[in-house]
Order: C-alpha cells, then structure tokens, then sequence
C-alpha cells in the first residue's frame, strides 16, 4: 500500500479547526475529510483513527501555542509589558468570537478527559507545560525587580491560568468587549499587587 502524500501540518492544523469548532464527539469522519481535503484512507493510514488524529492535533497545537506564548516574552520590553500584552490578546481572541474555539486542550479536556487515559495525560501536561512557562515568566519579573518576590510564581501562575480560564469561559455568556477587558485589567492588577 502506498503512503499518502500531504502536508501533515496543515491537515493537523485543519483538523485542530474542526475538533474545535464541534467537538471530539460530534466532528465526524466526514468532517475530517472535508476539512483536511484528504481521503478518510489517509486518515487512518497517517494517524490510525480519529483518536490518533486527535492526539496528533494535540501535539501540534502545543507546539503552536508555546511558539505564540514564548513570542510574547522573547523581546526585550519588561516581563510585566509583555503578560500585560498576552492577556489583552486573550481578550482580544474573547471579543473576535474566537473564546469558543480559543483552546483545544480544555475543550478536549471537558468532552474527553475522564474517558481516555492517553487523551487526559497528553492535555494534562500540556496544560502543565503552559502553568510552568507562566511559573518562569513570573520568576523572571521576580528577579528583575517587577514583581514582588513574597509570593510564589507556581501560585502566581495557578491563579493567572485560573484567571485565563474564567476569562474564556466568562466570554461565553458576557461577552462585551469592556466587560472582558476589565477582567483582564483586574487579573492584571492583582497578580502585580
């Protein structure tokens, strides 16, 4: 049998898309196909199932999402400039529509967690993996002198991450562009108090 011949990024990148815009459950074969453009062969050749697509997906959505996240902190403007500019992005990606389709990881999470072992331990460290880069940046202010080295960075990102979440998920049912901003003003706030 021959190998099928795609661009497994982009078809990854496809299905993050269609994963994201119905769900694991509800995001069929046909779906995949439709919006990857490959053959339903190919899929299960390239990555066995859909479960295979979706551990697949999850990984290059890792990738991408750390790549954004180290672009916000890789320049040479203070730590507290930059979380400031990730966070207005989050309410940015809030107020576009994009909070229903903002994060693969707790979408899987919610719909899948608790029914595939594999699936909660790759979302789990990847969330993990997200918690400590946030954990890292904090420490980094810390010892700038931005931040206050009293309280811990891990709490300071559980709480950041916890602010994120709510943020997303407030963003469902108020999603009012000044409503969201002052959220994120206020988680802001807190975590420089």
């Amino acid at each position: 049998m021959r190998n099928a011949e795609f661009d497994r990024d982009k078809v990854l990148r496809s299905a993050i898309a269609a994963f994201m815009e119905k769900g694991y459950a509800k995001t069929s074969m046909q779906d995949l196909t439709k919006a990857t453009g490959i053959h339903p062969g190919s899929i299960y050749c390239a990555f066995s199932n859909k479960r295979g697509l979706l551990l697949a997906a999850l990984e290059l959505y890792k990738h991408d999402s750390s790549a954004e996240f180290q672009s916000f902190f890789a320049g040479k403007r203070p730590v507290l400039v930059e979380l400031k500019a990730y966070l207005d992005n989050t309410v940015q990606e809030c107020i576009s529509g994009e909070a229903a389709k903002a994060c693969l990881l707790t979408k899987a999470l919610n719909e899948m967690a608790q029914q595939d072992d594999e699936v909660q331990k790759t979302i789990t460290d990847n969330l993990a993996s997200w918690q400590q880069g946030l954990a890292d940046v904090f420490a980094q202010a810390q010892v700038s002198g931005e931040l206050s080295a009293k309280r811990d960075s891990q709490h300071l990102a559980r709480f950041l991450a916890m602010g994120i979440y709510g943020l997303r998920t407030f963003a469902h049912t108020q999603p009012k562009a000044e409503t969201l901003q002052e959220l994120a003003d206020q988680l802001f706030e807190d975590i420089c108090a």
